[in-house]
């Protein structure tokens, strides 16, 4: 009876081990994401009951939190070195589950991930191998890139939501826009956690914007984006007039200020880390102005 349930307690500390190691709370957020993309912006008049049951909404959604999972895997698989330093307690490849164990694991969801795409439609196969073939170049070469690594987990970002337009061929404006709103908010944000990770990246040579720039430039390219998304979504609104990009507007432009004003006074690694986790909040704002379109 004690073997058995230390058998137990192992297989659970290893699922545990394993739905950290995704990044399960993202992983919720690409859901969420997609079925609010569905539900408010591209199907506002079909009912929420009939668009949860939808089976291509489940496949996509699915498949690119699949791949997503796999890309979660390899870039901790490429980066335990790093970890040890910028996250020691955050570690699980090497620690709670074998290095052969997560690299097989990366490759079994990319094959079910893509399959699933493929299965539905060609093009959203192309987009999961596409996602998975960046996911594993970011992790491999392009993070030690100066915002090249950045750049690529940003248009990451982006395709949750383009891989939607491009299925249902529906309010693909409003669908771009967003995508727009959340490549800016992810680059921003992917360069603060470079800021926040510069003492970890300098000690194995990676070439972040804050390590070949300094903290003052980076900064100085982070006003740049946030002046771009700024101008992009009032641009949109004054010539589109969609109700969804009024509300994006009024409701992200006043968090992009305060995070223009925090980043600013900003200097230690505690702030940079609020200033990720706000970005987050950001991209929640942005997610639930889509309920007021209803």
């Amino acid at each position: 009876m004690p073997q058995n349930n230390t058998t137990t307690l192992v297989k659970k500390d290893s699922w545990t081990s394993f739905l950290k190691l995704v990044r399960w709370q993202n992983l919720m957020i690409i859901v969420f994401t997609q079925y609010m993309v569905k539900i408010f912006l591209i199907s506002p008049q079909q009912p929420w009951l009939t668009t949860l049951q939808e089976l291509p909404l489940l496949i996509i959604s699915s498949s690119t939190v699949i791949v997503a999972a796999a890309g979660y895997i390899i870039n901790d698989y490429y980066d335990i070195k790093i970890d040890r330093v910028n996250k020691p307690k955050r570690i699980v490849i090497g620690r709670l589950i074998k290095r052969r164990v997560a690299l097989g694991a990366h490759f079994t969801l990319n094959f079910i991930g893509i399959g699933l795409g493929v299965w539905l439609s060609l093009k959203v196969g192309v987009i999961n191998f596409i996602a998975g073939f960046l996911l594993w170049l970011y992790s491999n070469q392009l993070k030690r890139l100066p915002l090249v690594g950045n750049a690529a987990i940003a248009v990451l970002t982006a395709m949750v939501v383009i891989v939607m337009a491009v299925y249902y061929e529906q309010q693909q404006l409003s669908l771009f826009t967003f995508a727009t709103f959340a490549f800016f908010i992810t680059i921003i944000r992917e360069i603060i956690k470079d800021m926040e990770d510069v003492r970890g990246d300098a000690t194995f040579g990676c070439k972040t914007l804050p390590i070949v720039w300094g903290m003052r430039r980076t900064k100085n390219v982070i006003y740049v984006f946030l002046g771009i998304l700024t101008a992009i979504l009032l641009s949109t609104l004054f010539v589109y007039r969609h109700l969804f990009i009024l509300y994006l507007v009024i409701f992200v432009l006043p968090s992009l200020f305060f995070l223009f004003i925090r980043l600013r006074r900003a200097d230690t690694k505690k702030e940079y880390r609020y200033l990720s986790h706000f970005c987050k909040f950001i991209m929640l704002i942005g997610v639930l102005s889509m309920v007021l379109v209803f």
